[in-house]
């Protein structure tokens, strides 16, 4: 995917649902239950049960989302991801060689960074957009608007942190979008398979961001 269409898809969409799942089956209903619920960005982490077979699945069952992974620690597995259809790619740190891999294989990567120079470093080199994580703890949303002077031209995507009460504040704050993952998925109600009310949380989030 191209990244002019990742980041129109990212300001039409504007919220990513984050799944870390401990069965490939559970992480199959939490997919189901934020899509219905309307979202369409699904990242499924590759420290997940079987995360390729997880990603390839979604594809198929959930055409009209865009799904793709996180937790990417290395080339091999960034190359694996894609080979199981992943349509965007996370990292949680600046790797030069994962951004060129990316790149080679048009497919858009975000990686982690935290202070400025990191930021700069990552979009440098080639990223399609930064992931500011943890954001909590620099400060939430008073930290993506106090970026926006120097660097407004990079499109920042907070996560760790982001709840479906302040989602709004870091889009106000000049962030292309959110990434939530607990939040979206209290472990009371993954532990209940209580679908709806997550389901209902997605909507609500959506409500908000619209």
């Amino acid at each position: 995917m191209p990244n002019q269409i990742w980041l129109s898809q990212l300001e039409k969409h504007r919220a990513i649902a984050v799944i870390r799942a401990p069965k490939i089956e559970v992480g199959q209903q939490m997919a189901m239950a934020v899509a219905s619920g309307g979202m369409q960005l699904i990242e499924i982490t590759w420290n997940s049960s079987r995360a390729g077979e997880l990603i390839s699945q979604l594809r198929s069952e959930l055409p009209a989302c865009i799904v793709g992974t996180g937790t990417l620690f290395n080339v091999q597995q960034l190359q694996d991801a894609i080979a199981s259809g992943a349509q965007f790619l996370f990292t949680p740190h600046v790797d030069s060689a994962m951004i060129q891999a990316a790149q080679e294989k048009d497919v858009p990567i975000i990686p982690g960074a935290m202070t400025p120079t990191e930021i700069v470093t990552a979009w440098s080199q080639g990223a399609s957009c930064v992931k500011v994580f943890p954001v909590q703890a620099v400060g939430g949303a008073d930290y993506i608007k106090s970026l926006q002077g120097p660097l407004g031209h990079i499109p920042l995507i907070p996560t760790g942190g982001v709840t479906l009460e302040n989602a709004k504040e870091f889009l106000q704050a000049g962030a292309i979008a959110v990434g939530l993952s607990g939040e979206l998925f209290p472990k009371k109600l993954v532990i209940e398979r209580n679908w709806e009310a997550i389901a209902s949380g997605a909507r609500k989030l959506i409500q908000q961001l619209g």
